[in-house]
């Protein structure tokens, strides 16, 4: 494996959600999988001194459809049977059935191999806790370290030592019976035409069993992974089919599915796409409601909407923001007990019926909703309004730091005081990866917008013109 180190940089292979890269080129590669393995076996080991079930600790290891997943589940396996770790494979299931299934079969941890919404060219390889939570940054850490430190070299367990992989069929079974009973019972989709599309991937099975089970009629589509159509121009990541199809067959939901269904945008009965700042209006001023949003809070992301933030706080709540990322969200969520909160891309935890963002999970809960109510989704969906919202991109020669162009600081806290006066925002921020400063207005009067954008970018122009 290679492990060169340019000027000394520290060595990274996990990224913001677990590894991830292009199948078979580092770090995502049989030969890094094989170490990651033996690292993460090493350190699960040492965690509980006792495995949770009986006899050898275990790691059960999941996967979505992707042609490169046989390949990395072979290899990462062979890592952590060789550290004297149990394996149970369960086959392709969406990431938040592994992490249902870890703590439900007393395992010591859970590997998912995915790349989510990326094309099957990419793969990656995410970790659970025992628990089924994303791992802590302490223990990827430890895991990085040892990978490159070569410090499990030695460590060789050898005769009836060496751990041992069986391959359970259960799995799906009991995730869709976990999914099935965040509906409530005596409920049922009776009535309901769904239209539903896999993306080809992970939840090809278990979302058309579940919703079939409640009693919807299902017109599934996109559901014959072959290895390499997963996302290919459907799910998620391409909503538009799904909308075509609801109107077609004059359906009155339409359900669309990442690669590893962690995540779902939604369609009305019009055709209207339901986004991830739509669901969490819907169901978190429902939730108010009821009295069952912990502590009357919603945590979103800097990306989610003004809009989103007026009508929970007219209703009586209150929304924290996080950086991007539902691994932001759920660690807000845990530090203070909330028990809902996700993203405008359509990662949604409802954290009183799972550990991450759960696509069925999240769709059945619009659907509850829309059964008790007694309405249309077109209807629920009226619940807020989207505030009007200009983004501007301004191409710079460097990325001065903000409080060193002159009058920039003040000019912004000035817009930021009259947008917050009518419920908008502000944010102002280099980009990661292009030499521009992204400027994003939010607020109720498009003209006010107009202004600051004007203002504030003709000021940074102008500094980068000196």
């Amino acid at each position: 494996m290679s492990t060169s180190n340019h000027k000394g940089s520290p060595k990274k292979i996990f990224g913001t959600d677990g590894v991830r890269g292009t199948a078979n080129i580092e770090p995502v590669t049989a030969e890094t999988a094989l170490q990651l393995g033996r690292a993460a076996a090493h350190v699960f080991k040492n965690l509980e001194a006792h495995s949770r079930g009986r006899g050898k600790h275990q790691i059960v290891i999941g996967k979505d459809t992707r042609l490169s997943g046989y390949m990395l589940e072979n290899a990462i396996s062979s890592g952590i049977l060789s550290m004297g770790v149990d394996v149970v494979f369960i086959g392709p299931l969406p990431t938040p059935g592994v992490a249902y299934v870890t703590p439900s079969l007393r395992a010591d941890a859970g590997i998912v191999i995915t790349a989510s919404h990326n094309p099957y060219t990419d793969n990656g390889i995410k970790f659970f806790r025992a628990d089924g939570y994303k791992l802590d940054d302490q223990i990827e850490a430890e895991i990085e370290r040892l990978v490159f430190s070569g410090e499990v070299e030695k460590i060789r367990p050898s005769a009836e030592h060496i751990g041992k992989a069986v391959r359970i069929d259960d799995a799906l079974g009991r995730y869709i019976e976990h999914a099935k009973a965040s509906f409530p019972r005596g409920l049922t989709l009776e009535g309901v035409k769904i239209v539903l599309d896999c993306g080809h991937g992970a939840a090809y099975k278990s979302s058309p069993s579940v919703l079939r089970e409640l009693g919807a009629e299902v017109i599934v589509f996109n559901n014959q992974p072959d290895g390499k159509n997963i996302n290919f121009h459907c799910g998620s990541m391409h909503p538009e089919s799904m909308c075509q199809k609801v109107v077609e067959h004059d359906a009155h939901i339409g359900i669309a599915h990442d690669g590893d269904a962690d995540r779902v945008l939604l369609c009305d009965e019009k055709g209207n796409l339901i986004d991830g700042d739509d669901i969490m209006a819907i169901a978190a001023l429902e939730m108010l409601k009821e009295k069952s949003l912990v502590k009357d809070t919603l945590v979103a992301t800097v990306m989610s909407n003004a809009g989103l933030e007026a009508a929970i706080t007219a209703a009586g709540g209150k929304m924290i923001r996080t950086a991007v990322g539902d691994k932001n969200v759920i660690d807000e969520m845990l530090r203070h007990d909330f028990n809902f909160g996700g993203e405008q891309s359509g990662h949604l935890i409802f954290g009183d019926h799972a550990s991450t963002g759960d696509g069925l999970v999240a769709a059945l809960q619009i659907l509850r909703i829309m059964k008790v109510r007694g309405t249309t989704l077109s209807r629920l969906a009226k619940c807020w309004t989207r505030f009007p919202q200009l983004v501007t991109n301004v191409r710079v020669r460097e990325k001065i730091p903000f409080e060193q162009l002159g009058g920039l600081n003040q000019l912004v806290a000035q817009a930021e005081s009259e947008l917050s006066s009518q419920g908008g925002r502000l944010l102002l921020r280099y980009s990661g990866t292009e030499p521009k400063v992204r400027l994003l207005v939010e607020g109720r009067d498009p003209a006010v917008l107009e202004k600051w954008s004007h203002l504030i970018c003709d000021l940074i122009r102008g500094a980068n013109q000196m």
